[in-house]
């Protein structure tokens, strides 16, 4: 335990807090943009130790979250044709559709599937010839490269009752489109650490010098956290915008180049709904011609009727940063883990489960 307790040494967070409320005589908002620092903050008590002139907010960080109520509800209606098996991670089997969600599909005699990787879906297509086999593509930059070195598996092998329903998505264009948005203001970005091992630092130039956004890459430890936060005070506190790299122990500037590789080997951009920002310009991930048999889209025709959320859901703002999960009616009461109504009270990396599970409870 050496190497995490150094990371969580509590002399050394004193020292840093004294640094940020030496810096902190104005009000800032700093957006976290990725859930497991979501998860973090919350578990250390970070926003509690904090000035209370510095505001976290979270961001679009969690990619089951981000999936829009359209995809879910396509990718169910997949599941219901005659042969096929849905393939799925975890998080994803109680976010609600429009009806119903992947774990009610379950129930009705839908064929759901949950994998850890998306090789598992591969075998999954090997051991079952005859079914067809389709894996949910979800994820930011750092799980896609898999998804393309299990695509180009799949072409290797040559199986063609394995398929993808593409929903990737690009970081760095998310949190551009986030400053058009006149609910959000945002005064500098805790960026992702696990993106930024594939992508590396360079994607986040342009927020910082077209937008004059400080920018700083962080790991996830409490004094990880800590330090980005210092760090961007001292960019606001002297009027700069640049990108900073604290997680310079795993990030490099020019990412992991044989991961990059893999996912433009198999995909290229394309633009694609969020939920909550909308359409974004080049922030997914479509299959190129060459592997484009592998698309669910192009392969199963399926109509779905128009989507419909919970009208009392705040998940669209929150992952924006325009709310917190308290600002809810519905969190805590009748959106819970267990009976979620939308998707950040669901994944592991979603802002409500995050202020669900550490959040203060009177005994009273």
């Amino acid at each position: 335990m050496r190497w995490v307790s150094e990371f969580r040494d509590g002399s050394i967070a004193k020292l840093i807090l004294e640094r940020i409320n030496e810096l902190a005589e104005h009000e800032c908002t700093l957006m976290e943009v990725c859930g497991t620092h979501t998860m973090a903050i919350a578990r250390f008590g970070i926003r509690q130790v904090l000035p209370k002139s510095i505001r976290l907010v979270s961001g679009p960080g969690c990619p089951v979250c981000v999936t829009t109520q359209s995809d879910i509800d396509r990718f169910i209606s997949i599941g219901q044709i005659d042969g096929v098996v849905l393939a799925t991670f975890g998080d994803m089997v109680k976010v609600p559709g429009s009806k119903i969600s992947l774990r009610d599909a379950r129930a009705h005699g839908i064929d759901v599937r949950v994998v850890y990787s998306p090789f598992e879906a591969v075998e999954l297509a090997r051991q079952m010839p005859n079914r067809k086999v389709v894996f949910v593509s979800i994820g930011f930059e750092t799980t896609t490269p898999g998804i393309a070195l299990a695509i180009m598996q799949a072409e290797k092998e040559r199986l063609r009752n394995f398929f993808i329903y593409p929903a990737n998505k690009l970081v760095p264009p998310a949190m551009k489109a986030l400053l058009s948005f006149d609910d959000v203001c945002v005064d500098g970005f805790i960026c992702p650490g696990h993106v930024s091992t594939i992508i590396g630092t360079r994607p986040y130039e342009p927020i910082a010098t077209d937008y004059g956004k400080p920018c700083v890459i962080a790991g996830f430890e409490p004094l990880d956290i800590l330090q980005a936060v210092f760090m961007l005070l001292m960019q606001i506190r002297y009027g700069q915008a640049k990108v900073e790299n604290q997680y310079r122990r795993v990030v490099r500037p020019e990412g992991n180049e044989a991961a990059r590789k893999a996912i433009y080997e198999v995909f290229e951009p394309n633009s694609v709904e969020w939920r909550g920002l909308g359409l974004i310009e080049c922030s997914g991930l479509k299959l190129r011609s060459k592997y484009e048999h592998f698309d669910a889209l192009l392969n199963f025709d399926v109509q779905v009727p128009p989507t419909s959320e919970h009208p009392e859901c705040q998940c669209g703002r929150i992952l924006r940063g325009a709310a917190v999960p308290t600002d809810c009616p519905l969190f805590a009461s009748a959106c819970t883990p267990e009976h979620p109504i939308g998707p950040c009270m669901v994944s592991s990396e979603g802002a409500c489960a995050a202020y669900f599970r550490y959040r203060e409870v009177s005994l009273s």
